[in-house]
């Protein structure tokens, strides 16, 4: 991080800086009187988190703009040049965001400047898309433009591999390392569109990966003919959220025969400003009011929604009343794991070594469905990258079979045409899923209460502190040394018997800022520093003999650790 003084410094190094455009530098002039805002903006250079770049629109270093996506592509054009390949090739996707088809033409232009062909896709697409494509375009690269559920003022810049998994912690220093290496944005080559074009390294590609995409998703159905049977009187609602996902999920849906999909019509154009919700997030409830209002209207059995890059998905149902029940990614994750590994187990199709991978931070109801299964169970640091690492990994070696992958954080996969999250096949599978069980005339709310019956009452709850700006940074850095240097010896009574580290990279994992205790009745809370957002992340988990048990353990659970984050001082 920066001084005051090279705060300055770096501040009026953008105002002379004659690669810089006038309206840029305008925008630098307006803060000229605002110390606290010219700190902001330069006290650092964005990082890459768990999910590559990501930061507020405009103008300085602590900003995403085409200045930093140019110096951040220069960087990893010279990682790729770094591999000896004369013929380098990288593929460009983007969201519905504010900037980022611009973002995307200005990477594509400094990739082409250093001579390394740019597929870019001709309009916004769902960033697992990106990830189907580099593989199936045998590219040595990814970029995605998005901040995927972030504010309208924020956007990003996620990278991708050769195997279209997000870069992973190794791969990312190496790009960082020659991303500090460009001095001066005089030092970023570039070509113009028309150049680029006329030298065979920028191809737009669109409706033939579309294509090959949605036919590599829908061969993962486990029931197609049952869908196309009942398809008539089982109704579904979307909302892509303003984002990324509205015709690829459609065109998932009807792949598979569902034709009663009715999308919420106030969400389904793209809209940068995200102007009918307070977060295009669908991990909150509140994202899905004008779908809840839709789906009452028509009686719909399932409720989905993708967030604006489309690599979430967050699905609603009838509970025993016949309310709309908001899953959270737990509940939906251990719903299809159980009936992807049911459904497979029936036909003798579940192999000896399949896996499912789950991170840290997530519910170990999944686990404890798939080991029910004879699965086995690897656990991963968060972020899909992790995930995608693995399935790499079994794919080059033959040792395990890869089932099922997810997260809490509303993120799945199934099959191996992708190495990211993917909410166009969450989203088919969790409605096969209500439309198998609906034949057998349940909800997906009753097959949620039969699995707690069978392996326990599982229930879990995220606290989430925003704190913004360097002092936030600082505040939440304090916090995790806090209780990294004076651990609690009991809570609520119970003793906490075991304190993991993942700073010390444990078990084989990456070094990672995160804190995990668990008490003795197998109870456990998380502390993580976002990777993407100003957030300390607190998870916490409890699996009790009811529901009430459950309920009543974790809001105890809550309540004493949030004081102690919430009185931090």
């Amino acid at each position: 991080m920066n001084t005051g003084k090279h705060v300055q410094e770096q501040y009026e190094l953008w105002l002379k800086d004659p690669a810089i455009d006038e309206g840029t530098k305008e925008e630098l002039r307006q803060i000229a009187g605002d110390p606290k805002e010219i700190e902001d903006r330069f006290y650092r250079d964005l990082e890459f988190g768990t999910g590559g770049l990501r930061g507020v629109i405009g103008a300085g270093t602590n900003r995403i703009n085409a200045y930093t996506v140019a110096r951040a592509t220069q960087g990893l054009a010279q990682f790729m040049l770094a591999s000896g390949n004369t013929s380098l090739s990288a593929v460009i996707a983007y969201d519905s965001r504010n900037q980022s088809p611009e973002f995307a033409l200005e990477a594509a232009k400094v990739l082409a400047g250093n001579g390394i062909k740019a597929y870019v896709f001709e309009s916004l697409r769902p960033t697992p898309e990106l990830s189907f494509a580099v593989r199936y375009l045998k590219a040595d690269a990814g970029i995605v433009i998005t901040a995927s559920h972030n504010p309208p003022e924020y956007n990003g810049y996620k990278v991708y591999g050769n195997d279209g998994g997000q870069l992973v912690p190794e791969q990312a220093e190496q790009v960082i390392a020659e991303i500090r290496k460009v001095q001066s944005f005089a030092d970023v080559k570039r070509k113009s569109r028309a150049e680029a074009e006329g030298a065979g390294l920028l191809q737009w590609v669109g409706e033939a990966v579309d294509a090959e995409y949605i036919r590599a998703v829908t061969a993962i159905s486990r029931n197609p003919e049952l869908v196309k049977q009942t398809s008539d009187n089982f109704r579904i609602v979307f909302t892509p959220l303003h984002g990324a996902g509205n015709l690829s999920v459609r065109a998932a849906l009807a792949g598979i025969g569902f034709d009663q999909v009715q999308v919420v019509a106030e969400q389904e154009q793209p809209d940068a400003n995200f102007s009918t919700v307070k977060s295009p997030n669908p991990e909150e409830r509140e994202a899905f009011a004008l779908a809840i209002n839709e789906a009452k209207r028509t009686n719909a059995d399932i409720i989905i929604g993708t967030d604006p890059d489309c690599d979430r998905m967050g699905a609603v149902v009838k509970d025993a009343n016949g309310e709309y029940f908001v899953l959270t990614g737990n509940q939906s994750g251990a719903i299809m794991v159980d009936y992807l590994l049911s459904s497979r187990k029936e036909r003798g199709e579940l192999p000896a070594n399949g896996v499912v991978i789950k991170t840290i931070v997530t519910s170990e109801m999944g686990a404890v469905i798939a080991e029910h299964y004879g699965a086995k169970v690897l656990n991963t640091l968060t972020g899909f990258k992790y995930i995608g690492e693995k399935m790499t990994q079994f794919e080059r070696t033959g040792e395990a079979e890869f089932l099922f992958g997810y997260e809490e954080s509303y993120g799945y996969l199934a099959g191996n045409y992708a190495r990211d999250k993917d909410a166009v096949i969450a989203s088919m599978l969790i409605c096969e899923a209500a439309a198998y069980y609906k034949s057998q005339g349940k909800t997906l709310y009753d097959v949620l209460q039969e699995l707690y019956a069978r392996h326990g009452y599982f229930l879990e709850k995220l606290e989430s502190r925003t704190l913004k700006g360097k002092d936030g940074v600082e505040k939440i850095q304090s916090i995790m040394s806090d209780w990294r240097s004076t651990p609690p010896e009991k809570l609520n009574g119970l003793r906490v018997v075991k304190v993991e580290d993942f700073s010390q990279g444990l078990y084989g994992l990456p070094s990672e800022n995160v804190l995990k205790y668990t008490l003795e009745d197998d109870s456990w809370f998380c502390l993580r520093p976002s990777g993407t957002e100003p957030k300390i992340k607190v998870y916490f988990a409890v699996r009790g003999i009811s529901a009430q048990a459950a309920s009543e353990a974790i809001e105890q659970l809550v309540q004493t650790v949030m004081s102690r984050v919430d009185n931090h001082n």
